[in-house]
């Protein structure tokens, strides 16, 4: 398996196990991942929050662990980057504020590099315009977003660990898809796992 250069987008109050898991995941299989934040630079970390669902009407959030910026934004040359990853938690909903983070988007949905979007990370992908004609799936208040952005809606399930790989880009609802989500993933980029 040839190693792949990942860039993941991550902000104060990512959702936690979204940016740790696949950090570690995609790196224990010999991909090299370097995370970004608007405004930080390697060295600097941002805040974590963990969402987990008890039985209220959404998720609950409580604080995380601090998560390593590897990268400097200000940097960037996702010309250099063979896929993306875009954690979900309440980083998007500001992210997607930022001109160059959809620059970066478009940059991976233009050259059908593997873009990887969990949870609330697809808030990302409806403002950069690139889920147009695509099957996705999202947490499901991210649902109405999806379809007004010319997205097909891929159901949840009950224990929202499935995920949807459409070409290039590989959706999933919330962190209990992990599995699937980088099952999926590894799939786009090539990547198997020796038994």
């Amino acid at each position: 398996m040839a190693a792949k250069k990942i860039l993941m987008l991550v902000g104060d109050f990512v959702e936690d196990y979204e940016a740790m898991v696949p950090y570690q995941c995609l790196t224990m299989v010999g991909h090299e991942v370097v995370t970004v934040c608007p405004d930080k630079k390697a060295g600097d970390t941002v805040r974590t929050a963990v969402h987990d669902f008890e039985g209220d009407q959404t998720y609950s959030e409580k604080p995380g662990h601090n998560f390593l910026i590897t990268g400097d934004f200000d940097q960037i040359d996702e010309g250099s980057f063979d896929a993306l990853v875009i954690p979900g938690g309440r980083a998007p909903e500001y992210l997607r504020l930022n001109p160059r983070v959809l620059e970066i988007v478009r940059y991976f949905a233009e050259n059908q590099k593997p873009i990887a979007s969990i949870c609330h990370g697809q808030q990302i992908l409806v403002a950069a315009g690139v889920v147009s004609g695509r099957n996705c799936t999202a947490y499901p208040a991210v649902k109405p977003d999806l379809e007004m952005a010319g997205a097909t809606w891929v159901e949840v399930n009950e224990t929202f660990s499935n995920a949807c790989l459409d070409g290039n880009l590989c959706t999933a609802p919330a962190w209990p898809a992990h599995p699937e989500w980088m099952r999926s993933f590894l799939k786009a980029l090539g990547s198997t796992i020796e038994p």
